[in-house]
């Protein structure tokens, strides 16, 4: 699960070089349209490569020590523009009765931790102490990022057996998987003693959310494949070969990610308008371009692409079997109807929309506006910096009741037309488990903890505030104020001064009943993962899903080599039957 909140530069809704026509809020934060949001160039970890590439960060190993098994510790340098870094990594044996991906495990494949500086001996035994405990242990501010890892035992076993006999990995069984290794956690932001968040938020190197954390599991991926290619020459040194560039671009990294990510959407509502903000902007400055044949060709080309990467996305979800099947045929259609217009000086791609929006699926319209952002970096990539906030929330003490009143009726609508008197209306609670401290959805009816609710029922605290400002103001007239009215109503303060604060805002509350018994939690889930740049989206329930991160991403070795920004949506390589080479 990746974890943590991240605040950048920005306050509020902050100016991203506005253009006409973004989408309105009722269509953008309606919750079934976020959970169907797709990877897009302002994804973290894309945003995250173009800079490791522009700037040419050098990654080097300076100690490998794992015996021929793979198990030991492994340490890189990572000397950026501005500072140096180190990864520590320590790979152990498991048994495979430990190995889980729950939040509840207490022993992994691996564990490691990003860290400011150098490591010297006694900084070294400290981290071999602590960072295999993760949440048991204490890391210094010294660490920015802890985490940890499990293998897929499958995957990699059968990687490391074909390139121990001199052949490489079959791309196809790759393509079910995707990856060697998925972490079950990536810390950041205070969590047990490592550094809080503004300690590195203004250094350039990490300053924009979730980019240590992504950058570390970065360099998991690049030590799974080194891992793999180690133990292959152990096995057998006269015949190893090492794995095809092709297919190591290929390996990504999994994750598996559960409720523990959905409060985080709720929590941060300043925060997620910047990103829908910036991806809207994006979206919008490329709807408004005139389509030329090369940018017509490109989309085409990536249609086609994504045809293919969703042919090659194995999932066992029942309803993801079905949205999947249904956007391979409205893809082929939009193919299609790509195919008989011409280009010119007509808004091709804001036709495109349009069409989508009238004859397909939300999982679709989102598919393609994700495509759109790539035919027009110059226009959308610069807006990578505008995906930070400053989350400050103010409370306006002279605000007037009527003030408020107009206020919540403007902003908060959505939340006043929910029918809270329906018992499916307030059928899920959200608690924190005791074990581990992490969110929870039960049913309110048959389960314990709802005296321990979670405030995440934005839409019902806002309606309850609206019945007591309306109380209050029949009573003492709509020219009282807030302050006033909390004197009397302390309880109120947080809701009051939230709907003061995301009034200024586009973006940023999500338009859902969290409690209601038709809630999906997944589209929260997905919501989050789009933003950090996601493929291979495998609900493993309605609470948990596996995907991949930077598979198709350039390797540590083509940094510094000429570099083209088109990896997203990757397709299994196409390698000759019999090429064993190196």
């Amino acid at each position: 699960m990746l974890t943590e909140a991240h605040e950048s530069r920005q306050t509020g809704n902050r100016d991203t070089g506005g253009v006409a026509s973004l989408r309105p809020a009722r269509e953008v934060m309606d919750l079934d349209r976020l959970g169907r949001l797709h990877a897009c160039r302002i994804s973290f970890i894309r945003t995250l490569v173009r800079k490791m590439m522009r700037e040419q960060w050098r990654i080097e190993s300076r100690r490998f020590d794992l015996d021929r098994d793979g198990y030991g510790t492994a340490i890189y340098r990572v000397t950026t523009t501005e500072d140096v870094y180190s990864f520590v990594l320590f790979s152990r044996e498991l048994d495979d009765s430990q190995r889980t991906d729950r939040v509840i495990a207490n022993a992994w494949d691996c564990a490691f931790a990003l860290v400011q500086g150098e490591v010297d001996a006694a900084g070294l035994e400290h981290l071999r102490e602590n960072v295999p405990k993760q949440e048991a242990g204490r890391c210094d501010p010294g660490v920015i990022v802890l985490s940890r890892a499990n293998r897929s035992v499958r995957n990699f076993e059968s990687v490391v057996q074909a390139l121990s006999e001199g052949r490489q990995p079959d791309p196809a069984q790759l393509a079910r998987v995707g990856y060697l290794y998925r972490t079950t956690a990536v810390y950041g932001n205070g969590k047990f003693g490592i550094a809080d968040y503004p300690k590195i938020r203004e250094r350039g190197d990490f300053g924009l959310p979730f980019s240590a954390q992504m950058f570390t599991v970065y360099l998991l991926r690049h030590f799974s494949i080194q891992q793999a290619e180690h133990i292959a020459a152990c096995r057998s040194a006269g015949s190893a070969v090492r794995m095809d560039a092709r297919i190591k671009r290929y390996v990504g990294i999994g994750n598996s990610t559960g409720l523990g990510m959905a409060p985080f959407l709720i929590s941060h509502p300043m925060l997620i308008n910047q990103w829908l903000l910036a991806r809207e902007t994006a979206l919008a400055r490329c709807l408004e371009q005139p389509a030329d044949r090369t940018r017509l060709d490109r989309l085409v080309a990536l249609i086609e692409r994504a045809l293919q990467h969703t042919r090659e996305t194995h999932v066992d979800d029942a309803r993801q079997v079905r949205e999947n099947r249904t956007l391979l045929e409205q893809l082929e259609h939009a193919r299609d109807w790509l195919g008989s217009q011409a280009p010119g000086q007509r808004r091709l791609w804001r036709e495109l929309s349009d069409h989508a929006r009238a004859h397909w699926s939300l999982e679709t319209q989102e598919l393609l506006h994700s495509l759109l952002t790539e035919l027009h970096p110059e226009r959308v990539d610069e807006l990578e910096r505008h995906m930070g906030a400053r989350e400050e929330y103010e409370l306006v003490p002279d605000m007037t009741l009527d003030e408020l009143v107009a206020c919540i009726e403007s902003h908060y609508d959505w939340a006043l037309a929910i029918d809270f008197e329906r018992p499916e209306a307030e059928y899920f609670f959200w608690y924190r488990s005791a074990e581990k401290e992490e969110p929870r959805l039960g049913v309110r009816a048959e389960d314990p903890g709802a005296d321990r609710e979670m405030p995440l029922d934005v839409g019902r605290r806002v309606r309850r505030c609206h019945d007591a400002v309306q109380l209050y103001r029949a009573r003492y007239g709509g020219g009282v104020t807030v302050i006033d009215f909390l004197i009397d109503r302390p309880g109120l303060k947080g809701i009051v001064r939230r709907i003061q604060s995301m009034s200024g805002t586009t973006y940023g509350e999500i338009r859902a009943n969290l409690l209601d018994r038709g809630m999906l939690p997944m589209h929260l889930l997905r919501c989050k993962l789009s933003f950090f740049g996601v493929t291979k989206f495998d609900p493993r329930s309605s609470r948990w899903v596996r995907i991949t991160l930077f598979q198709g991403a350039p390797l540590v070795e083509d940094i510094g080599s000429g570099f083209e920004d088109d990896w997203s949506l990757p397709a299994m390589p196409d390698l000759p039957a019999d090429d064993g080479r190196a």
